[in-house]
């Protein structure tokens, strides 16, 4: 049995119960925790999963809350959040460590100001570094594995250096999904940090003419099909503008769902099974959802993973 005092014991940082995560995931939807811890160093972080898995008590590591819907009910367990005491950034020549919890806009501006060529593609991008790297995030054929090094996680309850090959990455995956990403250190190559200003600022305002920015959503939903877009074919089959509550389907990019200020986690769910079997029913292609659902019961969100038969007449 979980004890609070013990975790108090364990954690300097910040504890709360019963803390609403709408405030911490873009689509400001979720329920409470039962637990939110902000621990303060790496050996916080290690004690207090050990603790956990001792104690089978389920835990979860969330970050900005930019690719995750969780639900109205919230999480039974914990919530470990990094950014206040891993936000730092350090800079020495052409190699950058950085830690998990710093927000991934403010290492992309930070490279662009020192002249480190190779991540301002992500600029716009919401989000932390752990996170980023998790899901191996990309942009205009660059993602953030290109330039990494090694990245520092909890692994067991201890700490691990692992090289990028041990990462595995791959198109919006790796291997990273059982440890607790801490920190990543970089190699770039220099740049003319004017020349590197310039190409952020001209893909923020392609991003910002594209993408529905103004209003709180999670990202693209689902993954881009080989040799396809999810938003091309969400658009073909006439979906934008269709709507669940106060889910929408963006009118400005077919693979985004906003809240237009009421929604429910309920309302999104409901709204991405419907372009997903939409989608399937007319095209034949299945889309593979890009965020993560938390605190749904299995049964709601198994059809989302795991594509069914062909529809009769439509050939994949």
């Amino acid at each position: 049995m979980v004890s609070i005092q013990n975790i108090q014991e364990l954690v300097t940082g910040r504890i709360s119960f019963s803390e609403p995560l709408s405030r911490f995931t873009t689509f400001r939807v979720g329920g409470p925790a039962d637990i939110y811890i902000e621990p303060a160093t790496e050996e916080e972080i290690c004690k207090l999963v050990s603790y956990f898995e001792d104690q089978k008590f389920p835990y979860i590591v969330l970050g900005n809350g930019s690719n995750v819907l969780i639900s109205d009910e919230g999480i039974r367990g914990a919530v470990i959040n990094l950014e206040r005491s891993f936000g730092y950034m350090e800079i020495n020549d052409d190699s950058v460590t950085a830690g998990a919890g710093i927000l991934l806009s403010r290492f992309v501006d930070q490279c662009v100001q020192h002249g480190l060529q190779g991540v301002e593609m992500l600029a716009g991008i919401p989000g932390t570094l752990g996170g980023a790297i998790r899901v191996n995030a990309g942009a205009y054929g660059s993602e953030i594995s290109d330039h990494l090094v090694e990245i520092k996680v909890v692994k067991n309850g201890k700490i691990a250096v692992m090289p990028r090959e041990e990462g595995e990455f791959a198109y919006r995956s790796s291997a990273l999904q059982t440890v607790i990403i801490l920190e990543a250190r970089f190699h770039f190559s220099p740049a003319d940090p004017v020349v590197l200003r310039e190409r952020r600022k001209e893909l923020l305002l392609k991003r910002n003419m594209s993408q529905p920015t103004n209003v709180p959503s999670a990202g693209s939903i689902f993954k881009n099909p080989s040799g396809d877009f999810a938003a091309r074919l969400i658009e073909s089959c006439g979906l934008k503008g269709v709507s669940e509550g106060g889910a929408v389907v963006s009118e400005k990019h077919a693979n985004f769902i906003v809240n237009i200020g009421d929604a429910t986690a309920r309302d999104i769910l409901s709204l991405i099974l419907k372009v997903q079997s939409t989608v399937f029913e007319q095209t034949g292609v299945f889309l593979e959802p890009e965020i993560q659902f938390i605190g749904f019961p299995g049964e709601e969100i198994r059809g989302l993973v795991n594509p069914p038969e062909s529809p009769q007449g439509v050939t994949p």
